[in-house]
């Protein structure tokens, strides 16, 4: 068939490739389809009915074209980018020192490998712990070498299990330190200004000008006037006295003279000694005859409290008339707790609010310390003394007191950082490389949310603030890992190590996980033995490799009696041909020997 056709047909050259490349595949399409259509022509078919088969046949072979061209197309790329990257590479390799500029780090010199949960495991080769299965962390000569510059106790936790736990940091410096001890108290007059009133002599009172309790009064002001026939006998001796006195001035004889001069100064005396004050004896002497009744002056500014006395009331040296109280000054009794109680002193400044005048504060002074607890509320009460020079605060108001308690500059930490049992505190150092210090210290008082430091602690030291009991936690764990070997976890060998190299239990499918259980106890020729002689190189001297060899090697020995099958003790039903655990309990299988009875 021509080649006409088969262009006609819809066989064109692909993009970008030539048809001239394309002919001699078309010529063999074309030969091939020839043939098809000469075995399939049959008497009666005509080339319209062979005309639909050519045509199935023809895309067929096209598409196989277009794939394998563009496989070609690909690998052709392929090559370039190799080529390109081979000459960068080479291009880098010729630069030399390049890298350095890059920022890459030389790498750190492995010295052995670690098991992070027991620090005492040590290994030469990368690979897992026998005991807990995680896997070993390398540790770089940097790392040492930090390490023992830091101080005994100190331990590591990785970035991701402090992001983990969430470690949050602080930094103990130095700060100005104050604090208000606030208290609640009760206004009381002064006691220091409060006068009681009473007569000398017995008498009638004669006339009241201070008639009513609370009323102002000022010093100098008349109370009340008192008749006394005492006091009149002792004003006419006065009188007689004092007329005496200037009879014998001009008299030759010296003893009379000082005779009349003591009987004028000893009824002088008297009159004052009865609260008769000057004014009133130059009034008696001026007037040269006796007063019927006596005039009591008040002898401070105040308020009168109480009041005995009343109109042709008799009264007796008992009997108390006035009691004046001077509120110019008052006090503020307040309760202080009693852990509280060591920071007041005497001096402080106080101020003083009430709720009766908002907005506006009292300024006093501590002056007194009462030295009685009280045993009920345990509380100490202070005597605040506050000026009131018009009257404004009254006996009895209820009011609030703040003491302001200055330390000046100390050494403090937040309050989130301290670790307390009750016997130590403990404060957690942050170092480089994610290492922890534990660190006792001595606090002093609690400032807001703040512990003032005595000793333990120097200015600028980072210390954990968040996640303490979580960091407490694992001190504790690597604490024991590494200081008592971590008891009860063999890392030289023997049936704890052997147990926990073993693989991992499959999902509990029927016998096809039995068969991946490794025997625990029992010594077969499947375990690894190899392993472990690697750890007891490297562990730590407390388990012995060499006193551990022969026990391996007798339980090895052991075993020449023909095993049955492995069967579960606590279900017998259970059988294995294998050694391994139970699937329900995880007991280890136990062995069936030939020579045990039936049972």
């Amino acid at each position: 068939m021509p080649v006409k056709d088969n262009q006609q047909e819809g066989i064109k050259p692909s993009p970008g490739q030539p048809a001239d490349e394309l002919q001699p595949e078309i010529v063999s399409v074309e030969a091939e389809a020839e043939s098809l259509s000469v075995e399939l022509k049959k008497p009666g078919d005509d080339e319209s009915a062979r005309r639909p088969k050519r045509r199935r046949t023809t895309p067929r072979w096209v598409v196989l074209l277009l794939f394998a061209g563009l496989a070609v197309i690909g690998y052709t790329q392929r090559a370039r980018v190799l080529s390109f990257f081979k000459a960068q590479t080479a291009d880098e390799m010729a630069s030399g020192g390049d890298h350095s500029n890059a920022g890459h780090k030389p790498e750190l010199k492995v010295l052995y490998w670690q098991d992070p949960m027991h620090p005492a495991y040590k290994s030469d080769k990368p690979g897992k712990a026998p005991d807990c299965g995680m896997d070993l962390v390398p540790i770089y000569e940097t790392g040492v070498e930090a390490k023992a510059n830091l101080p005994e106790g100190a331990f590591q936790i990785s970035p991701e299990k402090q992001q983990l736990i969430g470690v949050q940091y602080g930094e103990a410096a130095y700060r100005p330190v104050s604090k208000t001890v606030r208290a609640v108290g009760r206004l009381a007059y002064d006691e220091t200004k409060i006068v009681r009133i009473h007569t000398r002599f017995e008498g009638w009172i004669e006339k009241v000008w201070v008639d009513f309790t609370g009323k102002l009064v000022e010093k100098g002001q008349p109370l009340i006037s008192i008749y006394s026939p005492e006091l009149l006998q002792t004003q006419q001796e006065f009188l007689l006295a004092r007329r005496g006195r200037e009879e014998l001035a001009e008299s030759t004889f010296r003893g009379a003279i000082n005779a009349s001069e003591s009987l004028y100064q000893a009824a002088r005396k008297r009159l004052e000694l009865w609260d008769i004050n000057e004014a009133q004896i130059a009034e008696l002497e001026k007037s040269g005859s006796p007063t019927k009744t006596l005039t009591l002056y008040a002898p401070t500014n105040g308020f009168v409290l109480t009041r005995n006395a009343f109109l042709k009331q008799r009264v007796t040296p008992e009997t108390e008339l006035y009691a004046i109280a001077d509120l110019s000054t008052i006090w503020v009794l307040a309760d202080i707790y009693e852990y509280e109680a060591p920071e007041i002193k005497v001096g402080q400044t106080v101020n003083v609010t009430l709720s009766y005048y908002p907005g506006r504060t009292f300024r006093g002074k501590v002056t007194y310390i009462y030295p009685q607890l009280d045993s009920a509320t345990r509380t100490l009460k202070v005597r605040v003394e506050l000026p009131n020079p018009d009257f404004t605060l009254k006996p009895d108001m209820y009011a609030n007191a703040e003491l302001k308690i200055d330390y000046g500059k100390r050494l403090v930490v937040p309050q989130e950082a301290v670790l307390d049992s009750g016997s130590e505190q403990t404060i957690f150092i942050a170092h480089e490389g994610g290492y922890f210090e534990p660190r006792k210290v001595q606090l002093g008082a609690k400032v807001d949310n703040q512990f003032i430091v005595l000793g333990g602690l120097k200015a600028g030291e980072r210390v954990v603030t968040s996640a303490n009991f979580l960091v407490d936690s694992e001190s504790k764990l690597k604490s024991a890992a590494g200081g008592m070997g971590m008891p009860g976890m063999n890392h030289g060998g023997g049936a704890a190590g052997e147990k926990k190299a073993m693989p991992k239990e499959g999902p509990p499918t029927p016998q096809a996980d039995h068969s991946q259980h490794q025997p625990s106890a029992t010594p077969v020729p499947q375990i690894k033995v190899e392993d472990h002689s690697q750890h007891q190189q490297k562990s730590t001297p407390t388990p012995t490799p060499k006193a551990q060899a022969p026990d391996h090697s007798q339980h090895q020995a052991k075993p020449e009696r023909k095993i049955l099958y492995w069967y579960d003790s606590m279900h017998p039903n259970y059988k294995s041909d294998k050694p391994g655990k139970a699937p329900d309990c995880g007991m280890d299988l136990t062995p069936k020997y030939a020579d045990e009875k039936k049972q």
